[in-house]
């Protein structure tokens, strides 16, 4: 017979996850929901669609689901997005990192204000996040934090040096908290996905197979997959579950770790 609590292994906890009205963030924030725990959302987009994915998810899982506004590129609004979900939810158990922006340039012609912007919502917004959640995981000794890297925290790719930058970052970021806190039982890890078939990308290899003239298929082979060994897109479900498996107590020896799912991208 399945118990409570391996139906529902996020009961009583409550999580945090940034950038996570559309894409990978929607996804792992509904997979925790699903798991009962309730869920704090960032990010922006229509206030009225917003709401209906709170009320839908909330409705569909008796959890307390909510929306922050925070602009993460503000250190402040990210604090007051941490004080926010815990007097809301009494704690913050769970933070999922994966807020984040891309810019395509050369070095020497990438725009200094694109480059800060990308690190402030990257990788500063991480650091600022984890400072504030630390203190009550400590006080509670049980916390996990997931930075959503991705498979450019791992290797480098041209033109893309502020996003490389910031990912690469937030790796590094996620060993330090990790050592810091190993002898609790908080644990910090990095997911570092490759190409994810998300509403963004979807748009993109219609805009690729119209500049290129090329049919999608080869637009998706040969272009946006060209360095994912698998050919194929990683789908956010599996970035949601590997998410929730690390959230569970089976996983609280992983830690420190940056766990590629990038269809063998990062093994060349």
């Amino acid at each position: 017979m399945t118990t409570l609590s391996a139906s529902l292994p996020l009961k009583n906890k409550s999580a945090v996850v940034t950038g996570s009205t559309s894409g990978i963030g929607l996804a792992i924030a509904r997979a925790f929901a699903q798991a009962g725990a309730n869920v704090m959302l960032n990010g922006f987009g229509d206030a009225a669609a917003i709401k209906q994915i709170c009320d839908d998810l909330a409705a569909e899982t008796g959890v307390q689901v909510r929306h922050h506004g925070a602009d993460m590129s503000k250190g402040d609004e990210v604090k007051a997005l941490i004080v926010d979900a815990e007097q809301a939810f009494g704690a913050v158990d769970i933070l999922v990192n994966n807020a984040g922006i891309q810019f395509v340039s050369p070095v020497d012609e990438f725009p200094e204000e694109k480059w800060t912007a990308i690190q402030n919502i990257v990788l500063n917004s991480s650091f600022h996040a984890i400072k504030a959640v630390l203190p009550g995981m400590k006080q509670r000794n049980w916390g996990r934090i997931i930075n959503l890297a991705s498979a450019h925290g791992l290797v480098a790719s041209p033109f893309k040096s502020a996003y490389i930058a910031a990912k690469h970052g937030q790796v590094g970021l996620t060993k330090t908290v990790a050592l810091e806190v190993a002898e609790t039982g908080i644990t910090c890890n990095a997911i570092c996905p490759g190409y994810v078939r998300t509403p963004l990308v979807e748009a993109q290899v219609e805009n690729q197979a119209l500049v290129h003239n090329l049919p999608r298929e080869r637009v998706i082979r040969e272009v946006i997959l060209a360095t994912q060994p698998s050919k194929r897109f990683i789908e956010v479900e599996e970035i949601s579950a590997l998410a929730l498996f690390l959230c569970g107590d089976l996983a609280r020896s992983i830690t420190g770790t940056a766990i590629a799912i990038d269809g063998g991208w990062t093994a060349r």
